[in-house]
Protein backbone atom coordinates (compact mmCIF):
# COMPACT_ATOMS: atom_id res chain seq x y z
CA UNK A 1 0.00 0.00 0.00
CA UNK A 2 1.62 3.32 -1.19
CA UNK A 3 1.57 5.84 1.46
CA UNK A 4 -0.13 8.62 0.55
CA UNK A 5 -2.66 6.18 0.27
CA UNK A 6 -2.02 5.03 4.23
CA UNK A 7 -2.11 8.96 4.71
CA UNK A 8 -5.34 9.56 3.05
CA UNK A 9 -7.29 6.77 5.10
CA UNK A 10 -6.16 8.18 8.32
CA UNK A 11 -7.22 11.87 6.96
CA UNK A 12 -10.88 9.77 6.09
CA UNK A 13 -11.39 8.30 9.49
CA UNK A 14 -9.79 11.29 11.36
CA UNK A 15 -12.41 13.86 9.04
CA UNK A 16 -15.20 11.63 10.15
CA UNK A 17 -14.17 11.62 13.68
CA UNK A 18 -14.40 15.34 13.89
CA UNK A 19 -17.57 15.83 11.50
CA UNK A 20 -18.99 13.25 14.48
CA UNK A 21 -18.22 15.23 16.60
CA UNK A 22 -19.02 18.42 15.24
CA UNK A 23 -22.67 17.60 14.81
CA UNK A 24 -22.57 16.50 18.61
CA UNK A 25 -21.64 19.59 19.76
CA UNK A 26 -24.33 21.15 17.50
CA UNK A 27 -27.31 19.56 19.27
CA UNK A 28 -26.17 20.63 23.00
CA UNK A 29 -28.07 23.26 24.44
CA UNK A 30 -25.72 25.45 25.04
CA UNK A 31 -24.78 25.74 21.39
CA UNK A 32 -28.37 25.25 20.52
CA UNK A 33 -28.60 28.14 22.80
CA UNK A 34 -26.18 30.64 20.94
CA UNK A 35 -27.25 29.22 17.59
CA UNK A 36 -30.82 30.68 18.30
CA UNK A 37 -29.50 33.94 19.95
CA UNK A 38 -26.75 35.03 16.98
CA UNK A 39 -27.72 32.82 14.32
CA UNK A 40 -24.72 30.94 14.21
CA UNK A 41 -23.06 27.90 15.82
CA UNK A 42 -19.73 28.79 18.21
CA UNK A 43 -16.86 28.96 16.69
CA UNK A 44 -15.51 25.96 18.44
CA UNK A 45 -18.44 23.86 16.50
CA UNK A 46 -17.28 25.38 13.33
CA UNK A 47 -13.70 24.54 13.57
CA UNK A 48 -14.70 20.70 13.92
CA UNK A 49 -16.94 20.87 11.33
CA UNK A 50 -14.91 22.97 8.66
CA UNK A 51 -11.81 20.83 10.20
CA UNK A 52 -13.76 17.61 9.29
CA UNK A 53 -15.00 18.45 6.18
CA UNK A 54 -11.77 19.85 4.98
CA UNK A 55 -10.01 16.07 6.02
CA UNK A 56 -12.15 13.84 4.81
CA UNK A 57 -12.52 15.78 1.48
CA UNK A 58 -8.54 15.01 1.37
CA UNK A 59 -8.72 11.96 2.69
CA UNK A 60 -11.12 10.80 0.22
CA UNK A 61 -9.11 12.31 -3.21
CA UNK A 62 -6.00 10.74 -1.51
CA UNK A 63 -7.60 7.22 -0.95
CA UNK A 64 -9.97 6.66 -4.35
CA UNK A 65 -8.45 9.24 -6.96
CA UNK A 66 -5.17 9.70 -6.33
CA UNK A 67 -3.19 7.04 -8.97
Amino acid sequence: MASSKLIGIVLLVVGIALLYFGYQSTQSVGNQLTETLTGRFTDETMWYLIGGAAAAAAGAFLTFLKK
